[in-house]
């Protein structure tokens, strides 16, 4: 039988029609300069011809008990690249818009629980000459630094290697024979340390800010946190990683917290806009990888959730800084002094009352444990291609989750950082004024530092 781990039955077991449980990724590819006219249906044709679906992308949940189970997954003797691959083009006269809109849709439709949990698809028509691949994948396959190793291993810094890569056809590596325990083996095993840890769990998670407690169940009250529908907005935008820098070497911090202090800005103004900034600082759960350089290609989720006080509350963009900082520094702590299971226990733990509060009955929770996910997975350094098309954009699109109305996920991209926003389209207007607010909350940052 096999199970799934903690986190992935968690992914699996909530999703509905209104909370689509999927992560997905929208690329952006610039042909090469000797590109035929035919070169995307040859492209589209060898990536139809990888035939050969490793393991992860032949998964789907577990038909056991009569369907009712999510914690195996059973596996598909077939695939239907044609159901799983598909192609699309883009009206006349094909602008990012019309992509956006497109991509939309495609991202607020559930997978087929009845087939592999993945889709991809090839999109021409844009009017600048590139194409475009949407891939989603369910959150309870992939968590998006192993999303991220995928796609690396499609892609070559070769622009002349023309070699089929596929997501579902990359080689697995090779496992040792001896078979580890299961995670829910484990899992039993640790639940006495675990039991213990939570003991200690408010220590990282306390705020540096006026003496505020940053603990479970007290995120402030937002219009992002709310029951969601499963429509969805998209906004992209990318940024030079240079000017991040900048404000990292100047200050101190860290990529991550200039990142998270952009996002404060952007959330901060976005709110005072539609007149819903709340008196309490808004907070964020901040995915952090915990696997080993060893386990780079394991299946599954992996990460521990750190909650960051955003210090919304404040007016100073330094002042925001420097509080982000030392709660993502505190937060990290307490995640590395635990054994990584127990980490991974202990984040389930702050993950669960999204799942109980689409229980009936418990719609409206009084707190919530933050406000949004922000995520920040890595992503190529240097110039990628795919059959000798460069990779020019990267979005990653994650989940809103019910009482989660927006997400905020970004990768590195050679010398930029690629920034994807997802949110209910019913209940986030005016999505597309994010990306404004982050460069108005950037700019603020450097006018800060001289």
């Amino acid at each position: 039988m096999d199970l799934l781990n903690p986190l992935d039955a968690i992914f699996l077991a909530v999703e509905s029609r209104e909370h689509p449980m999927h992560v997905g990724g929208l690329q952006l590819f610039e042909p090469p300069a000797d590109a035929g006219p035919e070169f995307l249906h040859d492209v589209f044709d060898s990536m139809a011809g990888a035939t050969e679906v490793r393991t992860r992308f032949r998964r789907r949940p577990s038909r056991r008990f009569g369907g009712f189970s999510s914690l195996s997954w059973s596996h598909a003797d077939k695939v239907d690249l044609g159901y799983h691959l598909r192609r699309s083009a883009l009206p006349t006269p094909g602008g990012m818009d019309a992509l956006i809109d497109l991509t939309e849709r495609l991202h607020g439709t559930l997978l087929d629980r009845h087939r592999p949990l993945w889709e991809a698809r090839v999109i021409e028509g844009l009017d600048d000459g590139r194409f475009a691949v949407y891939v989603k994948m369910h959150h309870a396959l992939i968590d998006g630094v192993s999303a991220m190793r995928l796609l690396q291993n499609t892609l070559t810094d070769d622009p002349f290697d023309t070699r089929v890569r596929v997501p579902w056809g990359t080689a697995p590596v090779v496992q040792d024979a001896a078979e580890p325990p299961s995670p829910w083996t484990q899992l039993r095993k640790a639940l006495p340390r675990m039991v213990r840890s939570t003991a200690y769990i408010a220590s990282p998670l306390r705020g540096a800010i006026d003496g505020r407690l940053t603990m479970p169940m007290t995120a402030p009250k937002t219009m992002f946190n709310v029951t969601i529908g499963g429509a969805r907005r998209i906004a992209v935008r990318s940024w030079p990683l240079e000017r991040i820098n900048a404000i990292r070497l100047a200050t101190g911090a860290t990529v991550n917290d200039v990142v998270l202090a952009m996002s404060s800005a952007a959330l901060r103004s976005y709110l005072i806009e539609h007149d819903g900034l709340p008196a309490e600082p808004l907070i964020a759960m901040v995915p952090v990888n915990i696997r080993s350089a060893a386990e780079a290609d394991t299946e599954g989720n992996m990460v521990a959730a750190c909650l960051a006080n955003l210090a919304t509350h404040l007016d100073d963009p330094l002042a925001r800084l420097t509080a982000i900082s030392s709660s993502m520094r505190e937060a990290k702590q307490v995640f590395t002094q635990l054994p990584r299971l127990e980490a991974m226990a202990l984040s389930a733990l702050l993950m669960t009352p999204l799942g109980v509060s689409l229980l009936p009955g418990f719609e409206a929770l009084p707190r919530m444990p933050f406000n949004l996910v922000i995520s920040n997975v890595p992503g190529p350094r240097k110039p990628v291609y795919m059959q000798g098309a460069r990779l020019d954009s990267n979005y990653p699109l994650s989940i809103p989750f019910e009482s989660q109305g927006m997400n905020i996920t970004l990768t590195t991209n050679g010398d930029n950082l690629d920034f994807g926003f997802v949110g209910c389209r019913r209940t986030v207007p005016d999505l597309d004024r994010m990306p404004a607010h982050m460069e108005a909350g950037l700019a603020e940052l450097e006018r800060a530092i001289g």
